[in-house]
């Protein structure tokens, strides 16, 4: 007798499983759901630039003509750490590049944003200046050091792109 109100209850709870199921199913029909929407929503960063470019000590830079398939992701300044910039974005190939500039000592600066990148003692020439290429663990950089900011343009996207994204920076104070 025991053994029968075993196989009843298994066979009760397939049943609700089923019937659970089949709700769920019903309910994932019905419901709008676009399977090619991208979960990754483009920052609007125009108002923290207008604030940052009023607040920094320094020109701040943003890029200027990028085109669409560059999405900006992310964006913050905070003058309570060294006036620290920053501006991320997904490049076409979905790979990171963030613009990190900062009043900050130059090395600390760029160590702490690439996660421990080192100076490779190369330059790459973007428009004309000299970028130091820096490479790390985690992230690549091209860095610019000048007498009030520290520009760095890091991620994990290649040279060639962080080369992109540095020759669209324009800096501006407001």
């Amino acid at each position: 007798m025991a053994g029968m109100r075993g196989k009843q209850t298994v066979r009760g709870m397939f049943q609700s499983m089923a019937v659970i199921c089949a709700a769920a199913g019903v309910i994932y029909l019905f419901v709008p759901h676009d399977d090619t929407a991208d979960p990754i929503k483009p920052v609007d960063y125009r108002v923290e630039l207008v604030t940052a470019k009023r607040a920094a000590p320094y020109p701040v830079a943003a890029p200027e003509g990028l085109g669409k398939d560059w999405r900006p992701t992310s964006v913050s300044y905070d003058r309570h750490k060294a006036n620290a910039w920053h501006l991320g974005f997904l490049t076409p190939e979905r790979e990171y590049v963030a613009v990190e500039q900062s009043t900050d000592a130059p090395v600390k600066h760029v160590v702490k944003v690439t996660h421990d990148a080192r100076n490779t003692g190369k330059t790459q020439t973007v428009a004309g200046r000299a970028w130091e290429r820096w490479e790390g663990p985690k992230y690549d950089a091209l860095v610019l050091r000048e007498e009030s900011v520290t520009t760095v343009v890091t991620g994990t996207a290649s040279f060639e792109r962080l080369g992109q994204m540095a020759a669209a920076l324009k800096a501006e104070q407001g």
